[in-house]
């Protein structure tokens, strides 16, 4: 079977989806390929593509990223698996926005001389007007004026006065403003351009003196005057600057959805615990002067909460389908700010890593997460999550839950307070200082109860106050 024959059976099946092959069947086209709307990850079932790193006419290898494509969980680059050439990109911008999995994406061929050919080339699902069709159409929009055929605009206030007072009616005027309102600036282009019409004034009726003489006036029933419902209210506005609307990402609409999910579906309540970091902070410099590692503060959180989760383990859990999952491994979602939305990179195994591993292991997610260099394996999952924002001034918040896991902990930034100290035999110590940061743990009360969070940040809060424990 011949691979033009294997492609037009590829396109016939795709046809009864919705796609039309009617141009291949009036010309014949090269040997080619249609690259689909690839599944980047099991959850995923539709793609926007943000950028084209490669263009018609480039040649690609394979592993070479030809597109940037926003999936539900992150940006992701597209790598080609073969070598190829793009002779025709199918969707790109606004028409590239949603496309379900498996949707015709651009043309790739093997030799550079047959991507002429594919100028013209189109399929179904993606077809677009033609060209002329859109000049006529923008040039006939253009010189039509803004005044409409019929109906009758909502004008402001300094609007109508402005028709009126010039003995103009320019209630037929399309309007420029918020909901379709006409402005002052519409009213004054109109009548630059001269398209507004005279105002015509209701004649009152007359009525001749002897017919007025010659008979009593019929009694007419008066009706009672339509209440105003706010609908009828022109309430002014005032211009505060230019809006400028910018759609959300992909991601980011995925993120919008599934929060708002959470917060209504899962019953969340919080512990808060204050937690010295003197001791971290004593072992930190430690570890740098002797043997020039360098470990934070939010790694020492990670480690610590692996050891809380490997202490208290129904807070390692998952909610799925009316049923409590409690899991064996340890992997820690790490919420990562990137300009496209947040992204929880996955630290797996968190209670079996050295704290140094863990130091280059967040680094490195952290890194390819803000390039959009992760693969859907490492961030979709997890069994519990950590978002740290004291390296923006935060000093207390609440997380909302990442289902389906069972638990957040939401870590503030340090400050130093005056704490009032005890002994061992709980005598009192003089005041001091010290440093604490405030943790704040969002559970699911389908699967934590209190009395479970208590016990898990009680652990938190042992492993932050003797860090030497985690070096055993």
């Amino acid at each position: 079977m011949s691979r033009l024959l294997f492609l037009r059976r590829i396109v016939t099946h795709g046809s009864r989806r919705g796609y039309s092959s009617t141009l291949l069947l009036r010309k014949e086209y090269p040997p080619h390929t249609l690259y689909p709307m690839p599944a980047l990850s099991p959850t995923m079932e539709t793609g926007t593509i943000s950028a084209w790193s490669k263009g018609v006419g480039d040649e690609f290898a394979a592993g070479d990223s030809l597109c940037t494509i926003e999936t539900d969980k992150a940006a992701v680059d597209f790598e080609a698996q073969d070598d190829g050439i793009i002779a025709k990109i199918l969707r790109e911008g606004a028409n590239a926005i949603d496309m379900p999995v498996g949707t015709p994406i651009c043309v790739v061929v093997d030799d550079a001389s047959d991507v002429a050919a594919f100028a013209d080339f189109q399929i179904g699902g993606i077809l677009e007007p033609p060209q002329e069709a859109v000049s006529a159409s923008v040039s006939s929009t253009a010189e039509s004026t803004p005044v409409a055929a019929t109906g009758s605009s909502i004008l402001f206030p300094s609007a109508r006065h402005l028709a009126e007072s010039n003995g103009l009616d320019a209630t037929g005027l399309a309007g420029s403003g918020k909901g379709g309102r006409v402005t002052k600036g519409d009213v004054l282009q109109a009548m630059a351009a001269g398209s507004l019409p005279k105002l015509v004034k209701a004649a009152a009726p007359t009525v001749s003196a002897p017919a007025a003489l010659s008979a009593p006036a019929p009694s007419v029933a008066v009706a009672p005057p339509k209440p105003m419902t706010l609908a009828d209210l022109i309430l002014p506005t005032v211009e505060t600057g230019i809006e400028e609307d910018i759609p959300n990402t992909k991601m980011r609409k995925i993120i919008a959805q599934r929060l708002t999910e959470s917060k209504r579906e899962v019953p969340h309540f919080y512990t808060t615990h204050e937690v010295e970091l003197d001791a971290i902070m004593k072992l930190r410099k430690k570890l740098a002067n002797d043997h020039e590692i360098k470990i934070s503060v939010n790694d020492f959180v990670l480690k610590c909460s692996a050891m809380a989760l490997r202490d208290v383990p129904r807070v390692n859990a998952q909610y799925k389908s009316d049923t409590v999952t409690y899991l064996d491994s340890i992997d820690i979602s790490v919420a990562v700010a990137t300009p496209t939305g947040l992204i929880t990179p996955i630290l797996f195994g968190a209670d079996k890593l050295g704290l140094s591993q863990v130091t280059s292991t967040v680094l490195d997610l952290a890194t390819r997460a803000r390039d959009g260099k992760l693969a859907p394996q490492e961030y979709q999952g997890g069994s519990f999550s950590v978002s740290n924002l004291g390296m923006f001034g935060i000093r207390e918040f609440s997380a909302v839950i990442n289902p389906p896991q069972a638990a957040i902990l939401a870590v503030g930034g340090g400050a130093k307070q005056f704490v009032v100290r005890r002994g061992p035999e709980g005598e009192k110590l003089p005041p001091g200082v010290a440093m604490r940061m405030t943790a704040c743990l969002s559970a699911d009360r389908r699967v934590v109860d209190e009395a479970t969070a208590g016990l898990f940040m009680a652990a938190f809060r042992e492993y932050m106050n003797k860090p030497e424990l985690l070096l055993l």
